[in-house]
């Protein structure tokens, strides 16, 4: 799998097909995060998360991690012009996260329209690891496609992710064609979803996750973001 060919063009075919519905998916718990001090993300494309992640939170370091090598030019370059304070505390890893393994502690995770990407056994492999270098009160942020309920909704999200895996299964080499719901392994992992939000039309899922030790009964808080 590499975005390197469609990096240059990534933010016009998210606009052209959902508008800024990713972006209000990956923003809508931001500022939910108590004042997070290290924060791994993982596949941030191309850095206009992380931007306003830095707008929110200006004192966090962040271990920015993706397989492209053209994502992360252009999300080092939108935070050298949007944030050039910001760059000292950025670090940003050219690495695959199906190789690549953390070596410190953090306390924030963003998996934003990364496990996606990957079969079950790939997004097992990959929670559990992510899991392994997380603190004992760490959030994890997650934003991804999802399958509504409703029949004309559900359909209509089915033809979308058929086309969108052909697309990047093209010009991306990507190697699944089906979504897996990765929250069976993070409740393995002691992650708790406590905040979730469905946007456009039920196919875009915004989720915040709490690590918890003894992993206690919580309800969620669902919310209808459009």
């Amino acid at each position: 799998m590499n975005f390197d060919a469609i990096a240059p063009y990534y933010r016009w075919l998210e606009m052209a097909t959902f508008g800024n519905a990713l972006q209000r998916a990956q923003t809508r718990f931001i500022d939910k995060v108590d004042r997070p001090k290290h924060a791994l993300v993982i596949g941030e494309g191309d850095g206009r998360f992380l931007c306003d992640l830095l707008r929110v939170h200006p004192d966090l370091k962040v271990d920015c991690v993706d397989a492209s090598r053209g994502m992360l030019k252009i999300s080092r370059d939108r935070v050298r012009r949007r944030s050039p304070g910001c760059l000292a505390r950025i670090r940003f890893l050219h690495a695959d996260i199906l190789t690549w393994s953390p070596n410190y502690s953090y306390d924030l995770f963003v998996t934003h329209f990364l496990l996606d990407c990957f079969g079950a056994a790939e997004v097992k492999m990959i929670v559990e690891k992510i899991a392994r270098a997380a603190s004992v009160d760490a959030i994890w942020l997650l934003a991804d496609f999802t399958i509504p309920e409703g029949n004309v909704a559900r359909i209509n999200a089915k033809i979308w992710l058929w086309a969108m895996y052909a697309f990047f299964r093209a010009v991306a080499n990507l190697e699944t064609n089906s979504l897996i719901d990765p929250s069976q392994y993070l409740r393995e992992n002691r992650f708790v979803c406590t905040q979730r939000a469905q946007l456009h039309v039920g196919m875009l899922k915004s989720e915040l996750w709490r690590r918890v030790v003894n992993h206690p009964s919580q309800r969620v808080a669902a919310s209808d973001g459009g």
